[in-house]
């Protein structure tokens, strides 16, 4: 969609895996009788739904290597085109300021234009045996990103002459180099991450652990906050975070009355924007009397779960005059951090008085409150 905002953009051309037939289809075609790889055209449809990239597009399929299908892709171009931005889909948090930045340096008149930035490690040259040769100066190298930017006319004459002659190259630049182009570099962005690895994806905000492996592409910070509240007095006896605390204070409730556990649910719930729990186990429905909040609470993570939601840290502070909850707080963030499979260190537990002010205070009943920080996924 960054691409689509481009004002000197005329058209894009996508490039999926390979298959039997070059061109797919285009955003002009009807949809009909289309040869092998219909599925990357409901993809891109489904991008474009009422116009939203606002520009022409056509579907390519790949070959065996990034210069082949590229090669394919060049080939798509309608006669009219004079230059072309080639981007790889492995970096998707490419800036529109950094396209403009290739695009004006295409139009001062380079003829290939590439961008980079200064490299941060020591780079050395090893032998087949792993052994030194020598070391780079840092200070003259820099690490090239996409979209590299063309005049078309020579770029296609560099891939002829790398298909006839059998070159191996890792980018389009590096074809140009060969020819005896000028390559001239403008300045990238650090976010501007390449994706290779799982790892990378972690490191990048992304989780491949969502809806049973699949890659959700971009994810949001959410914050959900919970609150709940137990008289004390009732039939229940006392537990918290699903911890049984040994105490003559017993609570009002419809569930097991665990205070703790209701504003983390309701917290969660609020992540995902799921309502609260009221709605979802209302005490008037007797199948739900005397149940444990930790069943509840599996079905709020089930339901959270199939939304996406990676939860990162829990933190919740309990609002008592009595019992003395802080002798179990360790417990507590133990038995949390096993619910929710995350570390002890991701989760808090905190607990206060109130002096002897309002009905905690004045013993009349206990409060939490409940904060979950995460992510989940979000619109571009």
């Amino acid at each position: 969609m960054t691409f689509a905002r481009l004002a000197l953009l005329r058209g894009i051309v996508f490039v999926f895996p390979p298959g039997s037939n070059p061109v797919v289809c285009s955003s002009a075609e009807e949809g009909n009788n289309l040869p092998p790889g219909e599925e990357y055209a409901f993809l891109v449809r489904e991008l474009d739904a009422d116009g939203r990239l606002g520009l022409p597009w056509r579907i390519v399929l790949g070959g065996e290597r990034r210069q082949d299908s590229v090669r394919n892709a060049l080939e798509a171009l309608p006669a009219d085109c004079d230059s072309v931005l080639v981007h790889d889909a492995a970096r998707p948090f490419a800036t529109a300021g950094l396209m403009v930045r290739v695009l004006k340096a295409l139009e001062a008149g380079y003829p290939a234009v590439t961008p980079g930035i200064a490299v941060a490690d020591t780079i050395k040259s090893i032998d087949a045996a792993g052994r030194v040769l020598c070391t780079h100066e840092r200070a003259c190298l820099r690490a090239v990103q996409t979209p590299q930017g063309f005049a078309l006319g020579p770029l296609r004459v560099a891939h002829a002459r790398a298909r006839e002659e059998g070159w191996e190259v890792t980018d389009d630049a590096e074809l140009l180099e060969r020819c005896g182009h000028p390559v001239v570099l403008v300045e990238g962005e650090e976010c501007n991450r390449k994706i290779s690895t799982v790892q990378d994806l972690r490191l990048s905000g992304f989780d491949p652990a969502f809806s049973g492996g699949n890659i959700v592409p971009h994810c949001i910070a959410c914050t959900g906050f919970g609150y709940d509240v137990h008289r004390y007095g009732g039939e229940r006896p006392f537990i918290l975070g699903g911890v049984p605390i040994r105490t003559d204070v017993t609570v009002v409730a419809h569930s097991d009355g665990d205070v703790l556990l209701h504003s983390l649910m309701d917290a969660l719930l609020g992540c995902v924007g799921g309502g609260d729990i009221g709605g979802m186990f209302p005490d008037s429905d007797p199948a739900y009397e005397n149940i444990s909040s930790g069943i509840l609470l599996a079905e709020i993570l089930e339901r959270t779960r199939l939304a996406g939601l990676v939860v990162d840290h829990v933190d919740i502070t309990v609002i008592a005059q009595i019992p003395r909850i802080a002798p179990h707080r360790e417990a507590i963030a133990a038995n949390l951090a096993k619910m929710l499979q995350l570390p002890v260190s991701a989760v808090n537990i905190k607990a206060t008085t109130e002096e002897g002010l309002g009905f905690t205070g004045e013993k009349k009943g206990i409060k939490a409150i409940a904060v979950v920080t995460g992510r989940r996924p979000g619109a571009l």
